[in-house]
């Protein structure tokens, strides 16, 4: 894999504005890139599947019941 800050040097930064950031997308790919082996994830494990009926004390509220009974992949 090629070293995505190869090209970057560094610069003096200014205060970048209130909601900004002041860093280009090839320091941020950059230090994605360096710490990204930092980050390693559990493998995952699928739960296995529960019969519908063996499901209880679900509580949803009336608003959220509607809203996805609302929706054509869900509802009636």
């Amino acid at each position: 894999m090629p070293n995505p800050t190869s090209h970057v040097t560094l610069h003096e930064r200014r205060p970048a504005g209130l909601g900004q950031i002041d860093i280009s997308l090839a320091e941020l790919r950059g230090d994605s890139a360096r710490m990204a082996p930092h980050w390693v994830a559990p493998p995952v494990t699928p739960a296995d599947p529960v019969h519908p009926s063996l499901i209880h004390g679900v509580v949803v509220a009336p608003a959220s019941a509607r809203l996805v009974g609302s929706m054509p992949g869900y509802g009636d």
